[in-house]
C-alpha cells in the first residue's frame, strides 16, 4: 500500500527545546492515520498532527476495543535515525489486536509507516544521551452503536514524541496485595488501554504512601511476582538472575526479551520461572538478594531501590555499575550505533526514493 504524504507548512520544531521535554507531553509535526473499512485497511498517509471527531456512542468510548505498541527511534553519530525491534512490536501489536478481537496489520505495513513517519520527523529527535524519539503505533474502534460486539471499522494511527529518560533515578516499588493487574486467560498478555486505567487506583495509592510504582502479584494467592506497573522485573539471586515467565498474565516486553539475550551471551545465569515475595524475602534476609531492576522500552533499565511488602521494607543500594546499567548502557549503545549490533535489531532509516 501506498502511504501518501502530505506535509505541513510550517513545523514547530523551532519553538521547541529538545533538551526540556516533558514526557509525553510535546508531539512532532505529523502522523500515520489509516482506516480500516468493507474488510481492509485503506488510505494510508502521513498529514499534519490534528484533533479526531468523534462520535458520542463511539465503541471504543464505551466497551474498550484499544491497543497500542511503544517504541523508540534514535540517532547515530552520523545523525541517521534508528529503529530497534520494530518487526517484533508489529508482531505484538498484531497479538494484542488479535486478543482484542481487531483486525491484524501487515507487518510490512507497520514498519513502513514506522519508517516513513520516522524518517519524516528525524530533526525532532533529541542528540542527549538515553532521549529519544517515542513512537506510539494505537488502534481504536469507530463504529457508532451502542452494542457489545466487536467493531466493524477502526482507526491505525502512529504518533512521534519527543522524550527524555524516563527514570532518573532508582525507584520504590509497592507489591500490592489489595489489586490485582491480570489473571491468566485474560488480557494481561494484550497491550490493552483497558489494563491500564485498571492499574490508576493502586499507582495512586502507591504513591500516596511514597513509592513510585506498583509490583503486581498474581490474582490467585498475591504471592508470586508478575510486573511492575510499566516494565517487566528481574531479580538477582545469588549468581542467578530470575525473572517470571510471559504465562499470559504478563506482558511480553521487547526489552525483556533483548536483556534476555544479552545476559545469555554474557554467560549470566538466567531463570525464567515463578519466584515468589516469599523467596525474595527470603534471599534479602540472607543477603543473597543482589538487585532488582525493571526493563521497558521506556525505562530502558531502571535500579529498584526498594519494595514494600505487607510490613516487611526491602532495602537495596544499587551501584553505579549495576546490571541494570550495564544492560542500559548496552542497548543505549546499540540504539545509537555506538555498539555493535550483533543481532540484527537496529535498523537505518533512509529517505523513500518515490516512483
Amino acid at each position: 500500500m501506498d502511504i501518501r504524504i502530505d506535509k505541513v507548512k510550517s513545523s514547530k520544531l523551532p519553538q521547541t527545546d529538545l533538551t526540556k521535554i516533558p514526557f509525553g507531553r510535546v508531539f512532532t509535526d505529523h502522523m500515520f492515520i489509516m482506516e480500516y473499512k468493507d474488510g481492509e485497511w485503506q488510505d494510508a498517509r502521513i498529514e499534519g498532527l490534528k484533533t479526531l471527531p468523534m462520535h458520542p456512542a463511539n465503541l471504543t468510548l464505551h466497551y474498550g476495543q484499544s491497543i497500542f505498541e511503544g517504541m523508540k527511534a534514535s540517532k547515530n553519530e552520523e545523525g541517521i535515525p534508528l529503529l530497534f525491534r520494530a518487526d517484533m512490536h508489529a508482531q505484538r501489536m498484531n497479538a494484542s489486536a488479535k486478543r482484542m478481537c481487531m483486525p491484524t496489520i501487515d507487518p510490512d505495513l507497520f514498519v513502513e509507516a514506522v519508517r516513513q513517519l520516522v524518517y519524516l520527523e528525524k530533526d525532532w529527535i533529541p542528540s542527549d544521551e538515553g532521549s529519544a524519539l517515542y513512537v506510539r503505533p494505537f488502534m481504536f474502534a469507530t463504529d457508532e452503536f451502542l452494542g457489545v460486539a466487536p467493531s466493524e471499522s477502526y482507526k491505525f494511527i502512529i504518533l512521534t514524541l519527543p522524550v527524555a529518560p524516563y527514570y532518573s533515578n532508582p525507584v520504590r516499588l509497592l507489591a500490592s496485595t489489595e489489586y490485582i493487574r491480570a489473571a491468566k486467560g485474560g488480557v494481561g498478555e494484550a497491550k490493552t488501554a483497558g489494563n491500564y486505567a485498571a492499574s490508576l487506583l493502586a499507582s495512586k495509592e502507591a504513591r500516596n504512601r511514597g513509592f513510585d510504582q506498583v509490583l503486581w502479584l498474581d490474582g490467585k494467592e498475591f504471592k508470586f511476582v508478575q510486573e511492575v506497573g510499566t516494565m517487566n522485573i528481574f531479580f538477582v539471586i545469588g549468581d542467578s538472575v530470575i525473572t517470571p515467565p510471559t504465562d499470559g498474565a504478563i506482558l511480553k516486553g521487547i526489552t525483556r526479551d533483548s536483556f534476555l539475550k544479552i545476559l545469555t551471551d554474557k554467560g549470566y545465569n538466567v531463570e525464567i520461572r515463578p519466584i515468589s515475595m516469599d523467596e525474595v524475602l527470603d534471599s534479602y534476609r540472607r543477603g543473597t538478594l543482589k538487585e532488582v531492576f525493571g526493563s521497558g522500552t521506556a525505562a530502558v533499565a531502571v535500579d529498584v531501590k526498594e519494595i514494600g511488602y505487607r510490613d516487611e521494607l526491602i532495602k537495596l543500594s544499587p551501584a553505579k555499575d549495576s546490571l541494570a546499567q550495564v544492560l542500559k548502557n548496552e542497548i543505549n549503545g546499540l540504539r545509537s550505533g555506538k555498539i555493535e549490533d550483533r543481532y540484527g535489531w537496529v535498523e537505518p532509516v533512509y529517505e523513500v526514493e518515490k516512483v
